[in-house]
Protein backbone atom coordinates (compact mmCIF):
# COMPACT_ATOMS: atom_id res chain seq x y z
CA UNK A 1 0.00 0.00 0.00
CA UNK A 2 1.41 3.81 0.01
CA UNK A 3 2.95 5.19 2.42
CA UNK A 4 0.67 6.70 5.61
CA UNK A 5 1.76 10.72 4.08
CA UNK A 6 2.78 13.38 6.62
CA UNK A 7 1.22 16.42 5.49
CA UNK A 8 3.11 19.79 5.98
CA UNK A 9 1.55 22.02 7.94
CA UNK A 10 0.38 25.90 6.82
CA UNK A 11 2.13 28.22 7.28
CA UNK A 12 1.29 32.45 8.42
CA UNK A 13 2.03 35.07 6.76
CA UNK A 14 5.88 36.67 8.36
CA UNK A 15 7.17 33.20 7.99
CA UNK A 16 10.91 32.26 7.02
CA UNK A 17 11.12 29.91 3.78
CA UNK A 18 14.14 28.45 2.30
CA UNK A 19 15.37 29.22 -1.30
CA UNK A 20 17.20 26.50 -2.56
CA UNK A 21 18.89 25.01 -5.35
CA UNK A 22 19.37 21.57 -5.06
CA UNK A 23 19.35 21.24 -9.00
CA UNK A 24 20.88 23.50 -11.21
CA UNK A 25 22.07 26.57 -9.61
CA UNK A 26 20.61 29.33 -12.44
CA UNK A 27 20.54 32.26 -9.65
CA UNK A 28 24.12 32.46 -9.85
CA UNK A 29 24.10 33.33 -14.15
CA UNK A 30 20.77 35.56 -13.26
CA UNK A 31 20.60 36.91 -10.40
CA UNK A 32 17.99 39.67 -11.54
CA UNK A 33 15.38 37.26 -11.88
CA UNK A 34 16.56 35.26 -8.72
CA UNK A 35 15.98 38.60 -6.97
CA UNK A 36 12.59 39.55 -8.44
CA UNK A 37 11.23 35.73 -7.44
CA UNK A 38 12.12 36.85 -4.09
CA UNK A 39 10.84 39.77 -3.68
CA UNK A 40 7.25 38.62 -5.12
CA UNK A 41 8.11 35.77 -2.04
CA UNK A 42 7.77 38.56 0.34
CA UNK A 43 5.05 41.14 -1.77
CA UNK A 44 2.95 38.62 -3.03
CA UNK A 45 2.91 35.86 -0.55
CA UNK A 46 4.10 37.93 2.96
CA UNK A 47 7.11 35.33 3.84
CA UNK A 48 10.87 35.83 3.94
CA UNK A 49 13.38 33.68 2.01
CA UNK A 50 16.52 32.34 3.45
CA UNK A 51 19.29 31.15 1.13
CA UNK A 52 21.82 28.68 1.72
CA UNK A 53 25.49 28.15 0.58
CA UNK A 54 24.59 26.35 -2.70
CA UNK A 55 21.00 28.25 -3.82
CA UNK A 56 23.56 30.77 -6.20
CA UNK A 57 26.57 28.46 -6.74
CA UNK A 58 26.86 25.38 -8.77
CA UNK A 59 27.61 23.00 -5.61
CA UNK A 60 28.53 18.98 -5.14
CA UNK A 61 25.49 16.97 -5.04
CA UNK A 62 27.03 16.29 -1.30
CA UNK A 63 26.58 19.99 -0.63
CA UNK A 64 23.45 20.73 -2.09
CA UNK A 65 21.82 17.70 0.31
CA UNK A 66 23.77 19.29 3.35
CA UNK A 67 21.07 22.95 2.50
CA UNK A 68 17.95 20.62 2.19
CA UNK A 69 18.75 18.90 5.19
CA UNK A 70 19.66 22.39 7.02
CA UNK A 71 16.57 23.37 5.60
CA UNK A 72 14.54 20.85 7.41
CA UNK A 73 16.43 20.64 10.53
CA UNK A 74 15.54 24.54 11.53
CA UNK A 75 12.40 24.79 13.15
CA UNK A 76 12.36 28.61 12.00
CA UNK A 77 12.00 27.64 7.87
CA UNK A 78 8.40 26.49 7.46
CA UNK A 79 8.76 25.65 3.92
CA UNK A 80 11.40 24.87 0.90
CA UNK A 81 11.48 26.42 -2.61
CA UNK A 82 13.23 25.06 -5.37
CA UNK A 83 14.24 27.84 -7.26
CA UNK A 84 14.88 26.08 -10.80
CA UNK A 85 14.99 22.54 -12.35
CA UNK A 86 18.19 20.59 -14.09
CA UNK A 87 19.62 17.62 -14.92
CA UNK A 88 21.64 16.06 -11.98
CA UNK A 89 19.64 15.87 -9.02
CA UNK A 90 19.06 12.24 -8.85
CA UNK A 91 22.90 12.43 -7.45
CA UNK A 92 21.59 14.16 -4.29
CA UNK A 93 19.24 11.94 -3.45
CA UNK A 94 21.94 9.01 -1.88
CA UNK A 95 23.30 12.28 0.78
CA UNK A 96 19.73 12.60 2.29
CA UNK A 97 19.60 11.44 5.63
CA UNK A 98 15.18 10.90 5.86
CA UNK A 99 15.34 11.94 9.78
CA UNK A 100 14.94 15.38 9.44
CA UNK A 101 12.15 15.85 6.57
CA UNK A 102 9.81 13.26 8.50
CA UNK A 103 11.02 14.86 12.11
CA UNK A 104 9.31 18.37 10.13
CA UNK A 105 7.66 17.79 7.11
CA UNK A 106 7.83 20.94 6.16
CA UNK A 107 5.98 21.36 2.90
CA UNK A 108 8.43 21.53 -0.42
CA UNK A 109 7.64 22.84 -4.14
CA UNK A 110 9.46 21.84 -7.21
CA UNK A 111 8.81 20.54 -10.44
CA UNK A 112 10.62 18.86 -13.54
CA UNK A 113 13.86 17.52 -11.99
CA UNK A 114 12.78 18.06 -8.92
CA UNK A 115 10.40 15.21 -9.44
CA UNK A 116 13.94 13.34 -8.09
CA UNK A 117 12.92 14.79 -4.49
CA UNK A 118 9.28 14.56 -4.53
CA UNK A 119 9.71 10.77 -5.62
CA UNK A 120 11.82 10.60 -2.51
CA UNK A 121 9.60 12.72 -0.21
CA UNK A 122 7.14 10.36 -1.44
CA UNK A 123 9.28 6.93 -0.89
CA UNK A 124 9.53 8.05 2.80
CA UNK A 125 6.01 9.27 3.58
CA UNK A 126 6.03 13.19 3.55
CA UNK A 127 3.72 14.87 0.67
CA UNK A 128 4.61 17.89 -1.11
CA UNK A 129 3.67 19.75 -4.11
CA UNK A 130 4.22 19.50 -7.73
CA UNK A 131 4.72 23.05 -9.07
CA UNK A 132 5.97 26.58 -8.57
CA UNK A 133 10.20 27.43 -9.28
CA UNK A 134 11.29 30.67 -7.85
CA UNK A 135 13.05 31.86 -10.86
CA UNK A 136 10.26 30.29 -13.51
CA UNK A 137 6.71 31.48 -11.79
CA UNK A 138 7.90 34.18 -9.45
CA UNK A 139 10.63 35.49 -11.04
CA UNK A 140 8.33 35.76 -14.68
CA UNK A 141 8.24 39.09 -16.33
CA UNK A 142 4.59 40.07 -16.28
CA UNK A 143 3.68 39.19 -12.65
CA UNK A 144 2.83 35.59 -11.21
CA UNK A 145 -0.19 34.13 -13.01
CA UNK A 146 -3.54 34.05 -11.13
CA UNK A 147 -3.79 30.09 -11.24
CA UNK A 148 -0.30 30.00 -9.71
CA UNK A 149 -1.32 32.75 -6.77
CA UNK A 150 -4.67 30.77 -6.35
CA UNK A 151 -2.72 27.49 -5.73
CA UNK A 152 -0.09 28.56 -3.71
CA UNK A 153 -1.93 30.08 -1.19
CA UNK A 154 -4.03 27.04 -0.71
CA UNK A 155 -1.08 25.32 -0.30
CA UNK A 156 0.55 27.41 2.03
CA UNK A 157 -2.18 28.91 4.00
CA UNK A 158 -5.71 28.50 3.25
CA UNK A 159 -6.00 24.86 2.58
CA UNK A 160 -9.45 23.58 1.08
CA UNK A 161 -10.62 22.19 -1.55
CA UNK A 162 -9.95 23.92 -4.94
CA UNK A 163 -10.86 23.30 -8.81
CA UNK A 164 -8.25 22.44 -10.89
CA UNK A 165 -9.92 24.70 -13.57
CA UNK A 166 -9.16 25.06 -17.50
CA UNK A 167 -7.43 27.92 -18.86
CA UNK A 168 -8.60 29.87 -21.69
CA UNK A 169 -5.16 31.19 -22.41
CA UNK A 170 -1.48 29.78 -21.76
CA UNK A 171 2.00 29.72 -23.32
CA UNK A 172 4.91 27.40 -23.73
CA UNK A 173 7.01 30.45 -25.16
CA UNK A 174 9.48 32.45 -23.10
CA UNK A 175 11.69 35.62 -22.85
CA UNK A 176 15.25 34.43 -22.63
CA UNK A 177 17.08 35.36 -19.45
CA UNK A 178 19.59 37.11 -21.29
CA UNK A 179 17.05 39.74 -22.54
CA UNK A 180 16.69 42.61 -19.21
CA UNK A 181 12.97 42.81 -21.15
CA UNK A 182 12.95 39.19 -19.28
CA UNK A 183 11.87 41.06 -16.16
CA UNK A 184 9.03 43.02 -17.35
CA UNK A 185 7.58 41.12 -20.21
CA UNK A 186 5.63 37.82 -20.91
CA UNK A 187 4.85 36.10 -23.62
CA UNK A 188 1.71 36.73 -26.11
CA UNK A 189 -0.57 33.59 -24.97
CA UNK A 190 -2.57 32.07 -27.35
CA UNK A 191 -5.86 29.84 -27.14
CA UNK A 192 -5.42 26.57 -24.91
CA UNK A 193 -5.42 23.43 -26.79
CA UNK A 194 -8.50 22.62 -24.01
CA UNK A 195 -8.31 18.87 -22.04
CA UNK A 196 -9.49 15.94 -23.98
CA UNK A 197 -10.69 13.13 -21.22
CA UNK A 198 -10.55 9.28 -22.29
CA UNK A 199 -12.98 6.85 -20.12
CA UNK A 200 -14.72 9.76 -18.25
CA UNK A 201 -16.90 7.21 -16.59
CA UNK A 202 -16.06 7.87 -12.64
CA UNK A 203 -14.65 9.16 -9.85
CA UNK A 204 -11.11 8.74 -8.10
CA UNK A 205 -9.80 10.74 -5.04
CA UNK A 206 -6.73 9.44 -4.00
CA UNK A 207 -2.96 10.79 -3.57
CA UNK A 208 -0.81 12.08 -6.51
CA UNK A 209 2.53 10.13 -7.37
CA UNK A 210 4.52 11.12 -10.68
CA UNK A 211 5.90 14.09 -12.02
CA UNK A 212 8.34 14.62 -14.77
CA UNK A 213 8.17 11.39 -17.33
CA UNK A 214 12.10 11.53 -18.19
CA UNK A 215 13.13 11.98 -14.59
CA UNK A 216 10.36 9.08 -13.15
CA UNK A 217 12.15 7.17 -16.36
CA UNK A 218 15.65 7.95 -14.97
CA UNK A 219 14.97 6.93 -11.55
CA UNK A 220 12.89 3.45 -12.33
CA UNK A 221 16.65 2.92 -14.53
CA UNK A 222 18.82 3.88 -11.37
CA UNK A 223 16.42 1.45 -9.34
CA UNK A 224 16.63 3.19 -6.20
CA UNK A 225 13.45 4.95 -4.23
CA UNK A 226 11.23 3.10 -6.04
CA UNK A 227 8.63 1.13 -3.85
CA UNK A 228 7.00 -1.95 -4.94
CA UNK A 229 4.51 -1.54 -8.00
CA UNK A 230 1.74 -2.38 -5.71
CA UNK A 231 2.63 0.08 -3.67
CA UNK A 232 0.81 2.69 -6.21
CA UNK A 233 -1.87 0.83 -6.22
CA UNK A 234 -5.13 3.39 -6.46
CA UNK A 235 -3.38 6.66 -6.70
CA UNK A 236 -3.91 9.14 -9.71
CA UNK A 237 -0.54 9.45 -11.67
CA UNK A 238 0.70 12.98 -12.65
CA UNK A 239 2.72 12.96 -16.20
CA UNK A 240 4.17 16.06 -17.47
CA UNK A 241 7.13 16.38 -20.43
CA UNK A 242 10.38 18.91 -20.35
CA UNK A 243 11.24 21.88 -22.23
CA UNK A 244 13.29 18.96 -23.97
CA UNK A 245 10.39 17.68 -26.17
CA UNK A 246 10.96 14.27 -25.93
CA UNK A 247 9.27 12.47 -29.25
CA UNK A 248 6.51 10.77 -29.09
CA UNK A 249 8.06 7.66 -29.52
CA UNK A 250 10.19 8.17 -26.50
CA UNK A 251 7.20 8.96 -24.72
CA UNK A 252 5.60 5.54 -25.41
CA UNK A 253 8.52 3.38 -25.25
CA UNK A 254 8.87 4.83 -21.39
CA UNK A 255 5.33 4.15 -20.13
CA UNK A 256 5.75 1.02 -22.04
CA UNK A 257 8.56 0.85 -19.29
CA UNK A 258 6.20 1.42 -16.82
CA UNK A 259 3.80 -1.19 -17.75
CA UNK A 260 6.27 -4.09 -18.00
CA UNK A 261 7.82 -3.63 -14.58
CA UNK A 262 3.78 -3.90 -13.72
CA UNK A 263 3.70 -0.18 -12.93
CA UNK A 264 1.27 1.47 -15.28
CA UNK A 265 -1.69 -0.97 -14.27
CA UNK A 266 -1.81 0.37 -10.36
CA UNK A 267 -3.20 3.91 -11.49
CA UNK A 268 -7.03 4.46 -11.81
CA UNK A 269 -6.89 7.65 -12.89
CA UNK A 270 -4.30 9.40 -14.89
CA UNK A 271 -3.86 13.23 -15.42
CA UNK A 272 -1.36 14.51 -18.77
CA UNK A 273 -0.17 17.76 -18.49
CA UNK A 274 -0.38 20.57 -21.47
CA UNK A 275 3.08 19.88 -23.08
CA UNK A 276 5.63 22.23 -23.77
CA UNK A 277 5.67 22.04 -27.62
CA UNK A 278 8.46 24.90 -28.25
CA UNK A 279 11.78 26.44 -26.49
CA UNK A 280 13.41 29.76 -27.24
CA UNK A 281 16.24 28.03 -28.60
CA UNK A 282 14.26 25.32 -30.95
CA UNK A 283 11.23 27.86 -31.77
CA UNK A 284 8.62 25.73 -33.64
CA UNK A 285 5.41 27.50 -35.15
CA UNK A 286 1.93 27.09 -33.47
CA UNK A 287 0.54 24.03 -35.63
CA UNK A 288 3.82 21.83 -35.25
CA UNK A 289 3.31 22.48 -31.49
CA UNK A 290 -0.01 21.01 -31.66
CA UNK A 291 0.92 18.30 -33.90
CA UNK A 292 3.51 17.16 -31.21
CA UNK A 293 0.82 17.24 -28.48
CA UNK A 294 -1.52 14.92 -30.74
CA UNK A 295 0.94 12.78 -31.13
CA UNK A 296 2.18 12.85 -27.43
CA UNK A 297 -1.64 11.97 -26.38
CA UNK A 298 -1.72 9.13 -28.97
CA UNK A 299 1.33 7.35 -27.61
CA UNK A 300 -0.02 7.95 -24.04
CA UNK A 301 -3.23 6.36 -24.87
CA UNK A 302 -1.27 3.48 -26.70
CA UNK A 303 0.42 2.65 -23.80
CA UNK A 304 -2.80 2.97 -21.65
CA UNK A 305 -4.67 1.04 -24.30
CA UNK A 306 -1.56 -2.04 -23.80
CA UNK A 307 -1.41 -1.59 -20.07
CA UNK A 308 -4.20 -0.47 -17.99
CA UNK A 309 -6.84 0.11 -21.11
CA UNK A 310 -9.95 0.65 -18.24
CA UNK A 311 -8.23 3.90 -17.00
CA UNK A 312 -9.57 7.04 -16.86
CA UNK A 313 -6.99 9.92 -18.84
CA UNK A 314 -7.03 13.34 -18.83
CA UNK A 315 -4.82 15.62 -21.70
CA UNK A 316 -4.54 19.32 -21.16
CA UNK A 317 -4.12 19.82 -17.65
CA UNK A 318 -1.64 22.97 -16.66
CA UNK A 319 0.71 22.22 -14.63
CA UNK A 320 4.23 21.42 -15.19
CA UNK A 321 6.46 23.29 -18.07
CA UNK A 322 3.62 25.72 -19.58
CA UNK A 323 2.15 28.66 -18.11
CA UNK A 324 -0.07 29.49 -16.44
CA UNK A 325 0.68 26.47 -14.21
CA UNK A 326 -1.58 24.88 -11.30
CA UNK A 327 0.48 23.71 -8.09
CA UNK A 328 -0.72 20.20 -7.12
CA UNK A 329 -0.53 18.20 -3.99
CA UNK A 330 2.23 15.35 -4.44
CA UNK A 331 1.36 12.57 -2.02
CA UNK A 332 -1.92 14.58 -1.33
CA UNK A 333 -5.28 14.01 -2.71
CA UNK A 334 -6.71 14.87 -6.16
CA UNK A 335 -10.40 13.91 -7.29
CA UNK A 336 -10.57 13.15 -10.55
CA UNK A 337 -14.09 13.72 -11.79
CA UNK A 338 -14.63 11.97 -15.04
CA UNK A 339 -18.73 12.48 -15.46
CA UNK A 340 -18.63 15.93 -14.48
CA UNK A 341 -15.32 17.04 -16.11
CA UNK A 342 -13.73 18.48 -13.20
CA UNK A 343 -10.40 18.06 -11.12
CA UNK A 344 -10.03 19.35 -7.25
CA UNK A 345 -6.91 19.85 -5.31
CA UNK A 346 -7.29 18.53 -1.62
CA UNK A 347 -4.82 20.73 0.46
Amino acid sequence: MPPTFLSPPKLAPGDRVAVVSPAHAAPALFPAVHEQGLRRLRETFGLEPVEYPSTRRQSSAAARAEDLMAAYADPAIRAVFATIGGDDQITVLRHLDPAPFRADPKPFFGYSDNTNLLNWLWTHGVAAYHGMSTMVQLGRGGGVQQPTVDSLRAALFTGGDLEVRPVEQFSDEEVPWTEPAALTEAPEPYPSPGRVWHRADRVVSAPTWGGNLEILHWTLAAGRWVRPAEDYAGCVLLLETSEEMPPDTDVFRMLRNFGERGLLEQFPAIVVATAKGTVFSDPRPREERDRYREAQRAAVLRAVEAYNPGAMVVFGVDFGHTNPQWVLPYGGRLTVDGPARRIIAHF
